[in-house]
């Protein structure tokens, strides 16, 4: 789960953001002692995910506020359920509204696209893996999501991770000497990941050390030479070109990673109401 000291902070600027000043609406119309509950109401289905941030906005909000949970985390959610109910604070359910839901329809949102890409690889031993393509500053509620949707995490950071990329290679002058340069202060318990676009560049790669190699945008015709090629002497990453209409096809090639940008820069956020009673 995330750290409760990076999640609160997270909300909180939102919050700000959000409300400023004071949200004045609310302040005019509502009085401040009046209690009430809201419901989560699903507008169509979907596979949830951040309904824990839904309720931690409404406890930041109203520190005695009540949040009861109908569906869990990773759950498949029909159209017309009610999720989630919320007591407390009239204000503090107007206030906190958008911003509960501005995080639960976008990770269910990611957690959903995850689901539906891991659900078309069944029966073949590939990874989905997400990238470092995430909104600035919610990388870690994102990638969460993926997880939720059945996916894996590639690197969260450049700080957990060595992928040796095309500007890496000009610079260094090549991938056998940026490869080398990684391997004088890199510790012996990381992998060496590079990135290729031709198949010269695959056999430079593995015979330099590479412990992971991703196929950049090749077609499936290269592909399929590169199983070939490997030998199952590194693991081969596919990026680029996949989506759900071809995915099956990639995953019968014999890799063993897909990595898709998409699930965290292309995906429709859900359909979610929330309803105060």
């Amino acid at each position: 789960m995330i750290p409760r000291i990076i999640l609160d902070g997270i909300i909180e600027r939102a919050l700000s953001e959000d409300i400023g000043r004071g949200d004045i609406t609310t302040s005019a119309i509502v009085r401040e002692e009046r209690e009430g509950s809201g419901v989560f109401l699903a507008k169509e289905s979907f596979v949830l995910a951040g309904l824990f941030v839904a309720r931690r906005v409404f406890e930041i909000l109203d520190p005695k506020a009540s949040f009861l949970a109908n569906r869990g985390e990773g759950d498949e959610v029909e159209e017309g359920e009610v999720i989630a109910e919320v007591t407390g604070s009239v204000s503090s359910l107007l206030s906190g509204e958008r911003v509960a839901l501005n995080f639960l329809q976008r990770m269910s949102g990611i957690a959903t696209l995850t689901r539906k890409v891991v659900e078309l690889t069944n029966g073949y031993p590939v990874l989905i893996l997400d990238t470092r393509k995430t909104t600035p500053g919610l990388r870690i509620l994102e990638k969460y999501a993926v997880r939720v949707g059945g996916g894996r995490n590639h690197r969260f950071g450049l700080d957990d991770g060595v992928l040796i990329k095309d500007n890496h290679i000009k610079i260094a002058g090549g991938i056998r000497e940026a490869i080398s340069r990684i391997k004088q202060c890199l510790p012996h318990t990381l992998k060496i990941e590079v990135e290729v676009s031709t198949i010269a560049e695959l056999r430079e790669a593995i015979e330099a050390g590479a412990d992971i190699v991703m196929l950049d945008n090749m077609s499936k015709e290269e592909i399929v030479e590169a199983v070939k090629i490997a030998e199952g002497r590194v693991k081969l990453e596919v990026s680029g070109g996949v989506n759900l209409d071809n995915v099956r096809e990639y995953v019968s090639l014999g890799i063993d990673y897909i990595s898709l940008g998409m699930l965290t820069h292309s995906f429709k956020s859900v359909d979610i109401s929330f309803l105060i009673r």
